[in-house]
């Protein structure tokens, strides 16, 4: 807005004192304004950042949910081989227990033998058989002289029974003592296998709890921090509200506009109405030519308010329109408000919805006192009332 349309509608010459101290508030206004949105901001980026960042974390434990299941179904195979490892090592212990008995008994009736042998070898030499003793001397031992067939045929059949008794129970004690080292040795492999079962368990269940608690611990450290941001963000927009309510205030005050001027109609749509009025004219063809946008019959000097918060991109005289403003809302839309009598905004001004940003008139090309209200997308004027 240039200076002359900033104070079109106030009498006398210069500012007066009160005027120049609302400028002064004004601008320090503006200047808070300004900051307070540059924290605004701030704190958005702060959301979107902190945002992803929990939906990341939210990602790897969905991932990692998936490594527990197969971490899980491992752990449950681990324990299942570790309670066969048990039963078979309760079986060994079992068979052990029972070839330790079976040995001992084997080397008593061992024992038994070789004394009822021994006795007898005492009676056949007292009876003076000296071929039997000459027998007995030349073998190189116990165990050859049972293995010879001409001790055994010397002996009687009484005889030759305790001596297959002590045959017998030499092989067997020796194959139990086999059978025993080798259980043993089984024993000794079946329980390192459950040791290292057992600390294969303990691992996977370490990798459980540690991985699911540093992701929950870091999703829950952002949670709080997004948290407090956003409480943070809604605290400065608040008081942003406030300022710019304060703003427009001020700033009608300077430029001579009324200020309020009651609620303002609320449209289904995204976009607000610029006044309560009449509808005199819709959008359409009419006489031959576009009517660009829809006419509200209102008295001269009714507030004007923005149909959305924007920039204002054109605050000035534009011929037929007469007083003219046009706010650009982002997203290619724009609204333009036509024939006012005076002007309370200026050109790259922020405004927000609801704000008042001039005082209807019959300015322009005009047929009597009226709001003419335009919606264009991308500059191309569409009909207002798919966006009321």
């Amino acid at each position: 807005m240039t200076a002359g349309l900033a104070t079109a509608g106030i009498a006398g010459g210069g500012p007066s004192d009160a005027d120049a101290a609302s400028q002064q508030s004004l601008d320090r206004l503006r200047s808070k304004i300004g900051a307070t949105r540059g924290k605004v901001e701030s704190k958005k980026r702060r959301e979107r950042v902190l945002t992803a960042d929990v939906q990341k974390y939210s990602a790897q434990i969905g991932g990692l949910q998936s490594k527990i299941d197969v971490l899980q179904a491992r752990q449950d195979t681990v324990q299942a081989d570790l309670d066969r490892s048990q039963a078979e090592l309760t079986r060994t212990q079992a068979d052990l227990r029972s070839e330790r008995a079976r040995l001992v008994r084997l080397r008593a009736r061992l024992k038994e033998s070789r004394e009822v042998l021994a006795a007898r070898l005492v009676e056949l030499y007292q009876a003076d058989k000296p071929d039997l003793v000459s027998v007995v001397v030349s073998a190189r031992g116990f165990s050859d002289l049972v293995e010879r067939g001409e001790f055994l045929a010397r002996i009687g059949a009484q005889d030759k029974r305790v001596m297959e008794a002590v045959k017998a129970a030499k092989a067997d004690a020796v194959g139990t003592e086999a059978k025993l080292a080798k259980l043993e040795k089984g024993q000794r492999v079946v329980n390192d296998r459950i040791e290292s079962r057992r600390d294969e368990v303990v691992q996977v269940k370490g990798r459980l709890v540690s991985a699911r608690s540093t992701y929950d611990e870091a999703r829950s450290a952002r949670k709080t921090l997004l948290k407090r941001v956003r409480g943070d963000r809604h605290h400065l927009q608040e008081d942003l509200a406030g300022m710019e309510k304060e703003e427009s205030k001020i700033q009608a005050k300077l430029s001579g506009m009324p200020s309020g001027g009651g609620g303002v109609k609320k449209g289904s749509g995204a976009l607000d109405y610029p006044a309560n009025g009449q509808f005199t004219s819709p959008f359409g063809y009419r006489w031959g030519r576009l009517h660009g946008g829809i006419d509200i019959a209102v008295p001269v000097g009714t507030p004007v308010h923005a149909a959305a918060s924007g920039t204002v991109r054109i605050a000035g005289w534009v011929g037929g329109y007469g007083n003219y403003v046009c706010i650009d809302h982002g997203g290619s839309l724009s609204t333009c408000y036509g024939h006012n009598s005076r002007l309370g905004v200026s050109v790259g001004q922020k405004v927000s919805k609801g704000q008042v940003i001039a005082a209807s008139g019959n300015t322009g090309n005009s047929t009597g006192p009226h709001i003419h209200f335009e919606t264009r997308v991308n500059g191309v004027q569409k009909d207002p009332m798919g966006y009321l």
